[in-house]
């Protein structure tokens, strides 16, 4: 499978590339992805959610009724959890949603995401850029130059700070050394824009499994 590399003026290099069928040419596995997006959904709760249960309250512990001959329910104190201002039952505690994922489960879903990109003509080859000092419109006029609305994904093969800073105001856009990628970023972005050495790195990745 060969998609051709454009230069950042959208036009063709000239050059094609030879994308690794087992990456970019998967049958997209849908549980592997949902399981993948469910795990990074979970690391980004805080888990602080946190109400008073009964003990936790600080009212006066004193009986206010007697036990019996009310005609209605018999009450402790105006800690219980029927009175307003009292502790609440079985209410949220302090947790930690994350869980483990095996390491070969969110590979497949990254995979298939990036399958699933390749199959809805969503990726983009670009030669390897870089830029002399950030600019918004410069990575602007990249985007407009490749056609790309929506949001957007821009994989480098090394961390380019020049890059990364120029697409940082915008906010439908995102620069991601492709190393660091998950998958939720893959799927939540409408075009994937990959560099050429990213995809060499990828392959040589894929090679030394």
């Amino acid at each position: 499978m060969k998609l051709d590399v454009l230069n950042i003026q959208g036009k063709s290099t000239g050059r094609s590339i030879e994308l690794p069928e087992g990456i970019f040419g998967i049958e997209p596995n849908a549980h592997a992805v949902y399981l993948a997006v469910k795990q990074f959904n979970a690391a980004q709760r805080q888990g602080t959610h946190k109400s008073k249960e009964k003990w936790e309250i600080s009212r006066s512990t004193k009986k206010i009724k007697k036990q019996k001959g009310t005609g209605t329910a018999r009450a402790g104190s105006m800690k219980s959890p029927v009175f307003r201002g009292g502790g609440r039952t079985f209410g949220p505690e302090p947790r930690n949603y994350t869980f483990k994922l095996n390491k070969k489960v969110k590979e497949l879903a990254r995979y298939s995401a990036f399958s699933d990109k390749v199959a809805n003509t969503s990726l983009i080859v670009v030669e390897d850029f870089s830029f002399d000092k950030p600019s918004t419109k410069g990575y602007m006029n990249l985007l407009t130059s490749l056609d790309v609305t929506g949001k957007s994904i821009l994989l480098t093969a090394d961390y380019n700070s020049n890059v990364f800073l120029s697409s940082r105001n915008l906010p439908k856009a995102k620069v991601v050394n492709v190393k660091d990628v998950n998958t939720y970023e893959l799927i939540n972005a409408d075009i994937c824009i990959i560099s050429e050495n990213s995809v060499n790195q990828l392959r040589t990745s894929f090679e030394q499994q």
